[in-house]
């Protein structure tokens, strides 16, 4: 890393798959001390130039420079030997490694030839604590929630330095502390004259965040501009060509038969005992800081990890999260916050992955034309664009995976509840607003649906109940109508509406 900080400069960045274009003549420039938000619906083309200055694909044309060094094929290691670090949206951790072991990886020190693992583990613990991250160096990454693995993954290139520090999305799984601490981290690096690109759909954030945005359309940029010049209304239309409408729709009071019930769930050290009720055809919200709670009450719900005390029962017979199978056909559907690592398969394409749950057959053989119709129809229904016919899930936009995602779980017969963990993560307005109605259809269809959300406003235009934990208790319940942003932040901070 140089001693003094370079300005960062993209000229005419041009590139193409096939015969589509995903950047065109792309101008993209961050000072030193400059946070430089790129912001742009999926595939817009923002992940696109990331890979680009990040060294992971090579432009058809154009040039990237960082200070009077040209970034020409220097791919991955060379970008970042050369300056820029890059933590994308899609986790790069090693779940069955520690903590430390990810912060350092491929870099572990030795002493007289062993791995020296004292200073493994303090390293990581001084890496952590310079950015105010409270979590042991030794834990087992798998057993931490998707906000604390993210964490993990700045702390790792925050360590390894650079003159440009990419974060792709980097509070899109996170509550509003966690979410806080980023942003405070963001502005440090700031003053240490770093060039902060900064992803992101939380245009608030952007707002509050950014001293630059540049929005992409279409794979051009639509507007660079100062955001001190700008109002939400400015970077919405520039993203999408037009305002899109996140009002809460008039819903009318009126009391419903209990669907889910949960009674006395409890994870010892991490979830007091709970009591939730959801009724048929409402939306009940569970919002909390990242690891307070409402991961480990969705882990088990999912089946993906036992409690230490508590029933759920469905429409008033006893379900079993752990025997997913049967779970599945008593009509309760969980929807994933990691959708690639627990909710899709990354290794499929949408079709596979769209179908993975439908009979596709009677005789258990696959029938890849029965698959191909169903997974076409449900592509239809949930809205998933591709460039090609069955393209692998990984290729996608993050709003469109997580319609895959959605399409995958939620489709079927027999649906009577769902769970939804983070159901709009990382995803662009236009995005947001469709899944937004498929939640709303669900419940219009009688269908009990349990949200779990770190974005107020989400939570506030959706649910129907809010419910907000801390330290894995609930400290607070509104009725959504009667609340309102100054009541939840106040909650999520620590006090009591």
């Amino acid at each position: 890393m140089s001693s003094q900080p370079r300005a960062l400069a993209m000229r005419g960045i041009a590139k193409r798959f096939g015969g589509a274009v995903a950047l065109q003549d792309v101008d993209f420039d961050a000072a030193p001390g400059e946070i430089h938000a790129l912001l742009g619906m999926n595939g817009a083309g923002k992940s696109t130039l990331v890979q680009v200055l990040s060294g992971a694909i090579r432009a058809d044309a154009g040039s990237v420079q960082l200070g009077d060094t040209h970034l020409h094929h220097a791919g991955p290691r060379g970008a970042r030997e050369a300056g820029i670090s890059t933590v994308y949206q899609k986790r790069t951790l090693v779940p069955s490694l520690s903590v430390a072991e990810n912060i350092f990886l491929g870099e572990l020190p030795r002493r007289s030839g062993a791995v020296d693992w004292r200073r493994v583990v303090e390293g990581a613990r001084e890496a952590l604590s310079d950015l105010g991250i409270d979590i042991d160096p030794r834990t087992r990454v798998d057993r931490l929630g998707p906000g604390q693995q993210t964490l993990v993954e700045i702390a790792r290139e925050v360590r390894r330095g650079g003159d440009v520090i990419i974060l792709d999305e980097p509070t899109a799984s996170l509550g509003g502390a966690d979410a806080a601490l980023i942003h405070d981290l963001v502005r440090r690096l700031a003053e240490r004259k770093r060039a902060v690109v900064y992803i992101s759909h939380h245009l608030e954030e952007v707002m509050q965040l950014s001293d630059r945005v540049t929005v992409l359309r279409d794979g051009e940029v639509a507007l660079t501009s100062p955001t001190s010049s700008l109002t939400m209304r400015d970077l919405v239309e520039a993203m999408v060509g037009s305002d899109v409408v996140v009002e809460r729709p008039s819903r009318p009071r009126r009391e419903r038969r209990p669907m889910l019930t949960i009674t006395g769930l409890a994870v010892r050290g991490v979830l007091e005992p709970l009591d939730i009720t959801v009724g048929a055809g409402e939306i009940v919200a569970v919002l909390g800081p990242a690891g307070d709670g409402q991961t480990a009450l969705f882990r088990h719900l999912s089946g993906l990890a036992p409690a230490d005390a508590g029933t759920v029962t469905l429409d008033g017979d006893r379900v079993d999260p752990r025997r997913i199978a049967r779970t599945l056909q008593q009509g309760l559907r969980s929807v994933s916050g990691d959708r690639l690592g627990s909710g899709l398969n990354p290794l499929a394409t949408v079709n596979e992955n769209i179908a993975a749950l439908a009979p596709v057959s009677r005789r258990r053989l696959i029938s890849w034309s029965r698959i191909r119709r169903e997974a076409l129809e449900l592509r239809q229904r949930f809205d998933v664009v591709t460039l090609h016919a069955d393209p692998p899930v990984t290729s996608l936009s993050g709003g469109n995976q997580q319609k895959v995602l959605l399409a995958k779980w939620l489709s079927g017969e027999g649906l009577r509840a769902c769970l939804l963990e983070e159901p709009t993560g990382g995803v662009d307005v236009r995005a947001k607003a469709d899944i937004h109605e498929l939640i709303e259809a669900m419940a219009a269809d009688g269908v009990a649906v349990l949200l779990a959300s770190s974005d107020v406003d989400e939570v506030l235009r959706l649910a129907d109940r809010v419910i907000v934990l801390r330290g894995g208790v609930v400290i607070d319940e509104h009725d959504a109508d009667d609340a309102n942003h100054h009541d939840i932040n106040h909650a999520l901070l620590g006090g009591i509406s």
